[in-house]
């Protein structure tokens, strides 16, 4: 029976870890849609943004790879 507690006091302690990270992130999303609308404010386009931050978070040769195809693209259908 003892190591039933045990089990169950470690998941609890994993669950409560979780919930604490989940509220923390929760916390971290609110801050960062504040700093997309104080961009927007002052004149920034949010979703262009949005945009450049996923474009850094690649790596050079991914990134040239997705210019190079939507560039294929936007020829493919006219869109100069």
């Amino acid at each position: 029976m003892g190591d039933d507690n045990v089990a169950a006091d470690q998941l609890r302690l994993f669950i409560e870890r979780i919930e604490r990270l989940e509220e923390e992130k929760k916390g971290m999303a609110d801050d960062i849609k504040d700093v997309y609308l104080e961009a927007k404010a002052t004149g920034f386009v949010p979703a262009t943004m949005k945009t450049i931050v996923r474009l850094r978070k690649m790596e050079k040769d991914a990134r040239d790879e997705m210019d190079a195809l939507v560039e294929t693209y936007r020829n493919a259908l006219g869109l100069h």
